[in-house]
């Protein structure tokens, strides 16, 4: 069996020719995975059902926007300015003389991305974290998810079918399925490891975080791991219509069973004959939900662990246990236990009842980082709750209003992260073109030949691509 340290050899020395591709070699790179997954369409989300009990309109779904990834990084390989490229060109006359300055981004090296369990396709082998370091000019090692492992082999078949198809070096993309959690540490701790990718727990995140941070040389770690994602039920809107929104909420937090990393975990309303009225509703459409396997025993056994304790708690009122749950709380009792503050994955939402507009304030205010923030909210609530909006932005990495968090779209503006510990770092996006800038570094090059230079920076802009010159944005 290749043992780690030689898959991380093999894809040091694969990056050292991978780095060298040019925008169109690796743009046709990642369309020809998109082409190969797309030819194993049938075969993979029938092994994917049998692995993870996921509907096939679900799958389908999944795999589309997963091949859809992976030409939107093609796409933008080939346009070329998110390189960020800067140039400042010298002036002998001024005093001193300014040199001329040229500055770009450069791949990283190595790229570690471990696979996710709820997102079979697009956020593991084949994923956005893959897709975008590739896109990078990195190398990348995959450590397979033991929930989905024939699904990860399979999908991994397309991208070595397709590293061979264009003449790639064969260990540009690799694939670890070994078992137990020492391979990932392994991989984590390798000298040749420069970035980590990871979707998950909070635990299995700050593990890998730790792993990372105790090295000779730190490394990167981009790691998804907790958040309750609240949804904040202004009084405006729950006059307005408390049926809709309860209908409305109860899609969101039964979707996939809960499973997805932005199901709206927590509510947060002010106490009244609306927030009753929502509150009965959302219970009757809770009722109606049909529940199905979750993806797998692990995820199972912790959603009941979570909600058995959840229920045990005196000041808790359960409102809908249907399979998928509903609690309430008072304000004062959430403000008191740090343990409704805590992720439960699955179909699950805490109701916290707030005597006032300054309570509901002070519940926001004690919530730690998330991906999502929703109000919903007339314009009259907005204008009447700043500093809630306010909150909303300082604590999540995406703030919606009416819509529920559930669903990220994939394009440029979207950004999937936020502050700890939502992810590891909140400067940056795992969904949208900008999850590319977590695999490079800025390098300045000064008073290079010409000749000497990447493409990007060269003075005839060969590549045609827009960069920044003295100061001026152009593509000449």
């Amino acid at each position: 069996m290749t043992t780690i340290t030689q898959i991380m050899r093999q894809s040091g020395e694969a990056f050292a020719e991978y780095r060298k591709t040019g925008p169109a070699q690796r743009a046709l790179f990642l369309e020809t995975i998109a082409s190969g997954l797309e030819a194993r369409r049938e075969a993979l989300t029938t092994i994917t059902q049998e692995e993870t009990n996921l509907p096939p309109a679900r799958l389908n779904g999944e795999l589309s926007r997963t091949t859809g990834q992976l030409k939107m990084f093609a796409n933008l390989v080939r346009e070329g300015s998110w390189v960020s490229a800067a140039i400042d060109t010298a002036d002998g006359q001024r005093t001193p003389p300014k040199p001329d300055t040229r500055k770009m981004c450069v791949p990283l090296g190595p790229v570690v991305v471990f696979g996710a369990s709820n997102f079979p396709y697009a956020f593991s082998t084949a994923g956005g974290d893959t897709a975008s370091a590739l896109a990078a000019g990195c190398t990348v090692v995959i450590r397979a998810h033991f929930a989905h492992p024939r699904t990860s082999v399979l999908v991994f078949e397309a991208m070595a079918e397709a590293v061979k198809t264009c003449g790639l070096p064969s260990h540009t993309v690799q694939h670890v399925t070994e078992p137990g959690n020492e391979a990932g540490k392994e991989l984590v701790i390798h000298p040749l490891t420069t970035a980590v990718a990871f979707t998950g727990s909070l635990s299995g995140g700050t593990a890998l975080m730790r792993y990372a941070h105790e090295r000779p040389d730190p490394v990167p770690v981009f790691a998804e791991m907790s958040s309750i994602n609240p949804v904040l039920l202004l009084p405006g809107k729950l006059k307005e219509d408390a049926a809709a929104l309860a209908l409305k909420m109860a899609g969101s937090i039964t979707l996939g069973m809960g499973q997805f990393c932005t199901n709206p975990g927590l509510m947060i309303g002010i106490k009244g004959a609306e927030l009753d009225a929502f509150q009965e509703q959302l219970a009757e459409e809770i009722g109606k939900f049909t529940p199905q396997p979750m993806l797998h025993e692990g995820i199972q056994r912790h959603y009941d662990t979570c909600t058995i304790s959840i229920a045990a708690k005196q000041q808790v009122r359960i409102v809908a246990d249907h399979t998928a749950m509903i609690a309430t709380v008072a304000a004062r009792d959430f403000l008191q236990d740090v343990h409704f503050r805590e992720e439960v994955f699955g179909p699950y939402s805490l109701l916290v009842q707030c005597q006032d507009k300054t309570e509901m304030q002070q519940v926001m205010d004690s919530l730690k980082g998330q991906l999502t923030a929703t109000l919903m909210a007339t314009e009259e609530d907005l204008r009447g709750h700043a500093a809630l909006l306010d909150s909303c932005i300082r604590t999540a990495g995406r703030v919606i209003v009416n819509e529920v968090p559930t669903g990220v779209e994939v394009c440029s503006s979207m950004v999937h992260g936020g502050p700890f510990p939502a992810t590891s770092d909140p400067r940056f996006t795992s969904v949208g073109t900008a999850a590319i800038q977590r695999w490079v570094r800025p390098v300045c090059y000064q008073n290079f030949p010409d000749h000497l230079l990447p493409e990007a920076l060269q003075r005839a802009n060969p590549l045609g691509i827009w960069r920044t010159v003295n100061n001026e944005w152009t593509n000449t």
